[in-house]
Parts: structure tokens; C-alpha cells; sequence
């Protein structure tokens, strides 16, 4: 049995198919440099021609007034643009060629300032392309279902004018809330942690079924969370959903009835902030449920308002989704009135519910773009609002999220505590070394939440074969890292599972109900508490 983290780079040939689809077209993968810039620093920007792809011409349009770009072959048409210089070839094995690297400096610009950029590329007579389009997300799935001799996805529909990309900066100061640096964060899967009330769960032996937990439930349970020593809950998502883990929501306006309603939430936001416990809102910004309206609306009339909203194609399911899967179809960010509906959003739960932020579902389907607008309007909304993005990929794409989020959550972390504490198949010193490093690798100012488990794959102590001690070693390891630690509810109590991930339940195999009697493991919990409390001192 293996972990299975990484998805679409979980296996060799996997890794290889990404890598060689990232060294072909032409490819800028937001490499800039400073990566966040500050006023007053100029910014060099980089685009890469694959082993596929002659450039003998390239250009960089870009405007400072939050207008889209656009320009052909080195001429602005709106805004300004200024040539891309070659001034390297790389040799890559892996794709067995040479790749071209081409930048252009923009110039220094003050504090506040939106900078929107697209690169186009040509040869000769040819026509001008423009980088990253098709997308990378959609060249890395092409390149796997070549590999496996699949069926080729459909050419995706430009988000932008045709054949085009935009990228954007926010020039500023920003930096994560000092509270999140120092915050021990608490994830409830809201369904499975506490009906609330008196009540009893609604059944306990369907995993894929409603268990009953609430709001209200959370609310409950607070005096517990705080005596834990957690100083921020993450809640799954809380909006209308027709599914138990609520990550295919119908509407971002309100709270999911069944969960307690607005009232409910008001009531969770106010229990925490009355023991100084931070609240994030789990928040779905690629993909929507296929009951949505406005998706259900735009499937039944081609000439729908909503139509643009997503990604229509003539596959299988007549749409882009998340994964493939026909009940999660993608949204399209790029589209104003999308971007506007899910950043109005945000900004509202800010305001409304007081809420303290978000913590960002497949934040790479999105892409940083999107996130440079959303994290400055949640920080024009409330100043010290934090936006920690699940961003499952490399390191390097992890980077490109500096500036745009101020953080992305450590699946390499996890990777690593798990394959030396659960599965035993790296050393302490092979730890050591790897976390040196990772820390090394990003800013400081780019934080890394790490954790043991969480809700989508199988629990730490079931992996570790129900052997507490290592599940000790791990915690005490993970609370002594800089990033803020996570804890997946019921982890701290010795929750475990009875099935793998791989077998009959699927991804619900970890989503178990929290346990409120006698069985908690108690010496694990004082464990956890003394770790934290040792935590929160030396911070």
C-alpha cells in the first residue's frame, strides 16, 4: 500500500510526462524576478522555447491601471511593450533538447500598483503565440493521456482572447498576519466532528452518507478546542452542497442549512474570537457543483449569461471539470464576472461573519493570477486576513504562489514525516536533511502550515499500523518546524480507520466521526496539549 500525495506526479513516468510537457511551447510559469516585487524594484521576467518551439521575436505587453493588455508582433495596443531579449539555452535531458530563455526588465513602479502582462512570441513570418497558453494544468493532462495512449482532451477554451494569457502582480508590501505565523490551526470536517445540541449522529456507519454534524456542534465543542491549545479552526466548506464534505457548493452566499445556517456561523465565529481562536473558511474557487444555477442554467441554453462562466468542449461530459468528474465542473477565473463573483465573496464572509480568512481548495486550478487579486481584495477588506492555498505540485510550482498567497500548505512536509515516522522507509538524518533544505528553499515570508494527515488521504496512525509512539515523534517533530502546524480533527485522540483510501470508501476512509467517549486516547491528548503549550511558549 502507498501514499498517494501527489496525484499526478505519484510515479515516475508520471514525473517524467510533467517535466517534458513543462520543456515544450512557450512557457513563462510566472519566473520572475524579485518573485514578490516591492516598490521601487525593477522586475525581470522570463519565458522559456521549448525543444518544440523556434523564437526568433518576442515581446512583453503589459499595462500599470489594471487594464487587460494586448499588442501583435512588439506593437501595444493597449498599454505598453517593450522586446524580450534571448539571453540563454539550457540543455535538458529529460526532454532531450534545448530549451531558449528569453526576459525583458520592466521597469520599477510604486506601491498599489497592478501590473497586467501577456508575452507573445514568433519566428519569422510565423504566427505570434503567447505563453502559457494552452495552459501548463492542460499540456501536463494532454501529455499523460498521450503517454497512456488515452483519448486526446479537447483544445480548452481561451479564458482570455484567443491564444493568450494574462498574468498579474500587485506591487506591495504585503506579508502573512503575525498571528498565522504563531497560530496552531484545527481542521473539522464539519459533518464528522459534533451534531450539537444534544443530538445524536445520524447514522455512523456510512461513510458516504450524512453524519449530522453542525455549526452548532462546533460551537459546542470550543471550551475542548481552546484547552487543546489551537488558536485557529479551519472548517471544510460550510456552503450549500448536495455531498457530506461540501467541496461542490450551489451557492457562496450563505451557510448550508443542514450545517445550521448563518446563524449557526455567526455562532462558531463568535465562541472563537471569544478565546482568541482565529476562524478560516474552506473555500472552492476552481469548480462548483453540478446543481449549481448558474451551471445548470448555462447547460440547458447555449445563449445563457452563465454560459462564459465555464469551460463547454465537446468531451464526454460536454465540460471541463475538476479531475474529470462530471458532478465538479470548472469554473472559468478569468472570466470579470467570475472572478468578481467569487472575490465578492470572499470579501463579504470577511465582513459579514468576521471570518479571518481562507483556506484555498486546489488552488492550482485557479492559478497565482487569480490569487494576486483575491489576496489583495481580502486585505483591502480586513487588514490581517490570511489566504493559505492547497497547492499539490512541485516546490518550484509551489513558488509561484509567493506574493500571491501567503502560503501554501506543506504536502512535501507530510510526505516526508509520513515516509520516516508511518511507513519507516526514510531515516531521521534523510529527514533532517530534506527539511533543511525545503525551508531554505522559500521566503520567509511565505508561510508552509504543515500537518500529518488530513481529509483526503488516510489517516497517520492507521498507516503507521496504530503505533502511537511513532505518531508522537511525528507530532513532536511537526510542532518544532517554523511553518504553523495543522491538526486533522481526531488525530490528537488516537482517530484512526478501518480501510485503506485504496479499498471500498474511497477518499471517505479517513472522514470517520470525531469520538467524544471513553475510547479518546487521553495520554495521546495530554501529549498533544503539552506540545502545543511547548510550542506557544518558545513563540
Amino acid at each position: 500500500m502507498e501514499d498517494f500525495i501527489f496525484g499526478t506526479l505519484a510515479t515516475d513516468e508520471l514525473k517524467l510526462v510533467h517535466h517534458r510537457a513543462a520543456r515544450q511551447g512557450w512557457q513563462h510559469a510566472h519566473d520572475l524576478t524579485p518573485r514578490d516585487p516591492r516598490p521601487g524594484e525593477p522586475i525581470t521576467i522570463r519565458a522559456r522555447a521549448g525543444v518544440d518551439r523556434a523564437v526568433t521575436h518576442a515581446a512583453l505587453y503589459y499595462t500599470t491601471d489594471g487594464r487587460i493588455p494586448d499588442g501583435s508582433r512588439g506593437v501595444a495596443t493597449t498599454g505598453q511593450a517593450i522586446p524580450l531579449r534571448r539571453v540563454g539555452i539550457e540543455w535538458d535531458t529529460l526532454a532531450w533538447g534545448y530549451v531558449a530563455v528569453w526576459e525583458a526588465t520592466l521597469p520599477a513602479q510604486p506601491e498599489g500598483t497592478v501590473i497586467r502582462y501577456r508575452i507573445g512570441a514568433w519566428h519569422a513570418d510565423g504566427p505570434e503565440i503567447f505563453a502559457d497558453w494552452p495552459d501548463p494544468q492542460w499540456r501536463t493532462e494532454q501529455a499523460a493521456a498521450a503517454h497512456f495512449r488515452q483519448k486526446p482532451l479537447p483544445e480548452p477554451r481561451p479564458d482570455d482572447p484567443p491564444g493568450t494569457q494574462t498574468f498579474t502582480l500587485h506591487v506591495d508590501r504585503l506579508a502573512p498576519p503575525d498571528w498565522a505565523r504563531r497560530a496552531v490551526i484545527y481542521e473539522i470536517f464539519v459533518d464528522r466532528f459534533y451534531p450539537g445540541d444534544g443530538r445524536e449522529w445520524l447514522q455512523t456507519d456510512d461513510l458516504r452518507g450524512f453524519f449530522g454534524g453542525t455549526l452548532w456542534g462546533v460551537r459546542d465543542k470550543m471550551d475542548y478546542i481552546a484547552a487543546l491549545g489551537a488558536t485557529c479552526i479551519w472548517l471544510t466548506p460550510v456552503f450549500p452542497s448536495p455531498t457530506p464534505h461540501g467541496y461542490d457548493a450551489t451557492d457562496y452566499t450563505c451557510v448550508e442549512p443542514r450545517l445550521g445556517g448563518g446563524d449557526a456561523l455567526h455562532a462558531v465565529v463568535e465562541a472563537a474570537h471569544g478565546r482568541g481562536i482565529r476562524v478560516l473558511l474552506d473555500f472552492a474557487c476552481s469548480h462548483v457543483s453540478n446543481t449549481h444555477p448558474f451551471f445548470q442554467d448555462a447547460l440547458r441554453d447555449p445563449d445563457s449569461p452563465y454560459r462564459a462562466w465555464f469551460h463547454f468542449d465537446d468531451s464526454p461530459a460536454g465540460y471541463r471539470a475538476f479531475f474529470g468528474v462530471p458532478s465538479m465542473p470548472s469554473l472559468n477565473v478569468a472570466y470579470p464576472p467570475v472572478r468578481d463573483y467569487l472575490i465578492d465573496a470572499a470579501r463579504m464572509w470577511l465582513r459579514e461573519f468576521d471570518v479571518d480568512g481562507f483556506r484555498l481548495d486546489y488552488a492550482s486550478g485557479p492559478g497565482p493570477d487569480f490569487w494576486a487579486d483575491f489576496r489583495a481584495a481580502c486585505r483591502a477588506e480586513k487588514a490581517d486576513a490570511f489566504c493559505m492555498g492547497e497547492v499539490v505540485d512541485t516546490p518550484d510550482a509551489q513558488r509561484r504562489y509567493v506574493g500571491r498567497l501567503d502560503g501554501c500548505i506543506d504536502f512535501h512536509l507530510a510526505d516526508a514525516l509520513r515516509k520516516t515516522f508511518a511507513w519507516r522507509r526514510w531515516s531521521e538524518a534523510d529527514l533532517e536533511r530534506f527539511v533543511e533544505r525545503h525551508l531554505a528553499y522559500f521566503p520567509d515570508d511565505f508561510l508552509l502550515p504543515g500537518f500529518l494527515d488530513n481529509h483526503d488521504m488516510d489517516r497517520f496512525l492507521f498507516i503507521a499500523g496504530g503505533d502511537t509512539a511513532a505518531l508522537r515523534r511525528a507530532a513532536a517533530f511537526q510542532m518544532r518546524l517554523p511553518g504553523p502546524p495543522i491538526i486533522y480533527y481526531g488525530t490528537e485522540i488516537g482517530l484512526s480507520q478501518t480501510a485503506s483510501r485504496h479499498d471500498a470508501w474511497g477518499l471517505e476512509a479517513s472522514r470517520a466521526p470525531m469520538i467524544w467517549d471513553g475510547r479518546q486516547d487521553r495520554d495521546l491528548l495530554a501529549f498533544y496539549r503539552a506540545l502545543i503549550r511547548e510550542r506557544h511558549a518558545t513563540r
